[in-house]
């Protein structure tokens, strides 16, 4: 059994609900409110599981009770776990390309605007609601604009030609949470052309935020 450690609004937990959903696999949400009692994510319990204090956090029973935090890390251990159906493309150029794409929005684009770089910003730099907001909206405009420009080889295909994989598991999340922050997404035809092919379909649709047992 593979159970998940996440929270129904994590863009990191959301990526790796869309990747379990893909491979069509069962696995058991176990929830972790990053906002109530301080962060329930910086409780002894899951600090004793993950001492990242972050999510999400994937646990294997069946493979000895192997822990993996990190989202492209467990992306990348359902992948060689679970090969079949392959999240990533058979051409090496091509995987490297997608990866490099993932990469982007989880690691450069994703972690400035992350929930603990927002409180820091509000609670220890005395940012206002309307400044966090322009942080927020500055660094997704730019982040978005190089993916934009990165899904250009793809030609109005999916990442895996007619199926997503990889690449819109990271995406879609990363999408979502700019909807939220009101950004404007007119500049990016590219990125919501692929997302109104991918959210409709089941394996999105069940990993929404909203859709999740723990959403408030």
């Amino acid at each position: 059994m593979l159970k998940l450690y996440g929270y129904w609004r994590s863009s990191a937990a959301y990526r790796v609900r869309i990747a379990l959903n893909l491979k069509g696999l069962a696995y058991e949400q176990v929830p972790v409110h990053l906002v109530k009692d301080g962060g329930q994510q910086h409780g002894a319990d899951y600090r004793a599981l993950n001492p990242q204090q972050l999510l999400p956090l994937l646990v294997d029973e069946e493979n000895g009770g192997v822990r993996i935090a990190q989202s492209l890390a467990i992306l990348e251990y359902l992948e060689e776990i679970f090969p079949v159906p392959a999240l990533l493309p058979a051409d090496p150029a091509e995987r490297a390309h997608v990866r490099a794409l993932a990469l982007h929005i989880a690691c450069d684009l994703h972690p400035l605007n992350n929930l603990r770089v927002l409180q820091y910003l509000s609670a220890e730099l005395g940012a206002s609601d309307e400044a966090k907001n322009a942080w927020y909206q500055h660094w997704v405009a730019l982040g978005l604009a190089a993916v934009e420009e990165g899904l250009a080889p793809f030609d109005g295909r999916l990442s895996l030609g007619a199926r997503p994989g990889y690449l819109e598991a990271c995406l879609i999340p990363q999408l979502y949470n700019a909807r939220r922050f009101n950004c404007d997404l007119a500049a990016y035809p590219r990125i919501l052309a692929l997302a109104a092919r991918c959210e409709p379909l089941q394996a999105f649709q069940q990993a929404a935020p909203e859709a999740q047992p723990d959403a408030q």
